[in-house]
């Protein structure tokens, strides 16, 4: 699913919000619009991008008002997110987080000040060693965001990924060995452990990589935690074709749960929810013509790992 390039396109390491390959997707129960027009509100270069509708099809399976708005593209600071009104069955947690690098003090505060509103802090806005203005808040939705003060130079993106893996066991290092493995143009570019007796030695404090080009962040945080992941924020990795569904498909589902696989959507061995899915499936949602998209959806609804000539012959009839 595309949306128009815009001026904060010109990112430092040459990926654009165009041909941005992970979308991060945030579930709703049925607040995704009134989320949307927020943080288009809040983020500097912000827009609203295509929508799609649910139809009766699928209707026993999705249980949604035939009509209604089913995903919302949007784009903030150069990223591009899809936010999907997908009904009351999982709540956000701080499992995934944004980070928002921002130009200067002055930014970090009034952001913090809107994001915050309704919201929680999990870390309060202060002064810390690796920012001099920093804070984690979870925003009246839900979704966390990390905002701190950076320097333009040392940052690729303005908003970043970041994965809080947590439990008794260290999992970032193996998961990001999985993922720049699987995907191209991949990295562990930074890691930094938690201190040696502590209670997380042997942990990632902070650690920085990239898939596709694109900047994440990985975290161990320990037992303390009492949430993990879950299907409210998953990764969307658009695919041109067949082969690349099959490779993620079969690569991020060894030894995941297979219980969570359906509509192209998966669950990894460390708990991460991903979607493998055709770019092309984003043009037949949003075409004008309503049988074509009611095909499409008749056909994808069923399915567990998508199938692009499936999907293409229902779009054709």
């Amino acid at each position: 699913m595309t949306m128009p390039a815009s001026s904060s396109d010109q990112q430092a390491n040459g990926v654009t919000a165009r041909d941005q390959k992970i979308v991060p997707h945030l579930w709703f129960d049925e607040q995704a619009e009134e989320a949307v027009a927020f943080y288009t509100s809040v983020f500097p270069d912000a827009r609203r991008g295509t929508e799609t509708r649910y139809s009766e099809e699928g209707r026993e399976i999705h249980g949604r008002p035939p009509g209604s708005v089913m995903t919302v593209e949007f784009e903030l600071a150069g990223t591009r997110f899809m936010a999907l009104n997908g009904g009351p069955h999982f709540r956000f947690n701080p499992s995934i987080s944004f980070f928002v690098h921002c130009d200067s003090i002055g930014e970090v505060d009034r952001l913090w000040a809107q994001l915050s509103e309704g919201g929680v802090a999990l870390m309060e806005l202060d002064s810390y060693d690796w920012s001099d203005r920093y804070g984690w808040v979870q925003d009246r939705f839900g979704v966390s965001w990390q905002v701190m003060h950076t320097v333009a130079q040392q940052r690729r993106r303005r908003l970043v990924p970041s994965l809080l893996f947590t439990g008794e066991e260290p999992q970032a290092q193996a998961a990001m060995e999985l993922y720049t493995e699987v995907f191209p143009d991949s990295r562990i570019e930074a890691t930094f452990p938690h201190p040696a007796g502590g209670p997380l030695e042997g942990m990632i404090a902070h650690a920085q990589f990239t898939l596709f080009g694109e900047p994440f962040v990985a975290m161990d945080g320990g037992a303390v935690h009492p949430f993990t992941f879950n299907e409210a924020i998953s990764l969307l990795v658009e695919c041109e074709d067949q082969d690349e569904i099959d490779r993620y498909w079969e690569r991020l589902g060894e030894g995941g749960d297979p219980r969570a696989q359906q509509c192209g959507w998966l669950k990894d061995r460390f708990g991460v929810s991903w979607q493998i899915a055709p770019r092309a499936l984003g043009r037949m949602l949003v075409d004008p013509d309503r049988s074509k998209v009611d095909r499409v959806i008749r056909a994808f609804m069923p399915m567990k790992k998508l199938d692009l000539a499936q999907l293409e012959a229902a779009y054709r009839g």
